[in-house]
């Protein structure tokens, strides 16, 4: 079968180079007669494996010196639990802003942990813009101050970093991370699950500034401390090898393609690309703020909602899958992370125009 044009929120498309890479060398890595999977964590080829990967990451990101870099299990909903137990204690106050479903998440477990409050929301909007920062209601004394830079459900996206002064700023960058330039030395902690933009399911990549790394409760369960995990070069258990093999190929192929700088071009490009359709048509509605429109993932609906099951099966015909909506919100998504060429885009919306050519 022919490759298809994946559009799912994640696990999502991988890079076509690197998954010819990793086929070439599934059975033998350079050489030593063993699979990736296959070779320990503690030899020195996994090491340089992990140490490639890092170096990478951190060139990329121009992360700063005094970081650490992470690799870690649990996905990045393990990280809603593992921030306040990292960050604060029990009666610390921290605040989040709530912008869709995976912000309300963050905040509904870390309530379970510390004095956690919505200093913001935009859910009688429905979720579908942010809230005006005048009208934030941050506390002086938070241990930090947690956003979603990008909704995946909803398709809400900031485009400018929160300021909330000496309060450090984490950020779950799952659904956004290494898709344009970002100026890390803003923030305290950054976590991002693997499946959109960086690899395969299972890994976690957690960024966290040297200050806040020795901070966790004493009860924090040591696999979710950063300290330890970080003394142990993320090795404090066997750690999940092929996904950081993988996602350390990704990052040989963002720096082969010009890097960030050059990513964030194409990025835009697909995503003034698809909006344009949507809004040149009366067929397609997108119900995000266009000032806060994600470049990752854009929720649309059709005129003529019983013509959803039709669109989906007439595009996965045309080699157009994982459009359907998430169950909470309906319509459509097209999720356009780093791996969707633009070609990709332009066929989907060719699509777009002859669906509504014949349906319209």
């Amino acid at each position: 079968m022919a490759r298809v044009f994946n559009f799912s929120a994640g696990p999502a498309a991988l890079p076509l180079e690197v998954l010819e890479q990793a086929r070439e060398e599934l059975t033998d890595w350079q050489g030593c007669g063993m699979s990736v999977m296959e070779i320990s964590h503690r030899s020195k080829e996994f090491i340089g494996i992990a140490e490639r990967a890092e170096s990478d990451l951190r060139a990329l990101l121009q992360i700063p010196e005094d970081y650490k870099v992470l690799f870690v299990q649990g996905g990045a909903t393990t990280q809603f639990g593992a921030v306040p137990l990292n960050l604060a204690e029990q009666t610390s106050a921290a605040d989040y802003l709530l912008t869709g479903s995976w912000s309300k998440k963050a905040l509904a477990e870390a309530q379970r942990f510390c004095d956690a409050r919505a200093a913001a929301s935009a859910a009688d909007g429905g979720f579908t813009e942010i809230p005006d920062p005048s009208t934030w209601a941050l506390r002086d004394d938070a241990a930090y101050l947690h956003y979603t830079p990008n909704e995946t459900i909803g398709g809400v996206e900031f485009h400018t970093i929160p300021d909330c002064g000496d309060v450090p700023l984490v950020a779950d960058m799952s659904s956004t991370i290494l898709s344009r330039p970002l100026d890390v030395s803003k923030f305290g902690v950054i976590y991002a699950g693997a499946q959109k933009n960086i690899g395969p399911a299972g890994l976690t990549i957690v960024i966290v500034r040297g200050d806040l790394v020795d901070r966790a409760r004493a009860a924090t369960p040591t696999m979710l401390s950063y300290a330890p995990m970080a003394a142990a070069g993320s090795m404090l258990n066997t750690p999940p090898t092929y996904t950081w093999y993988i996602a350390g190929l990704v990052f040989g192929w963002l720096r082969e393609r010009g890097g960030l700088e050059a990513m964030g071009e194409i990025n835009r490009d697909k995503a003034e690309l698809i909006y344009g359709a949507i809004d040149s048509s009366d067929f397609y509605a997108n119900p995000v703020r266009k000032d806060c429109r994600s470049w990752m993932n854009v929720p649309f609906t059709l005129a003529k909602p019983e013509l959803d099951a039709t669109f989906l099966d007439e595009a996965r015909a045309a080699a157009l899958t994982n459009l359907k909506g998430h169950r909470s919100v309906g319509g459509m998504r097209a999720s356009i992370y780093n791996a969707m060429p633009l070609a990709g885009v332009r066929t989907l919306v060719d699509f777009m125009a002859e669906f509504e050519r014949r349906h319209g």
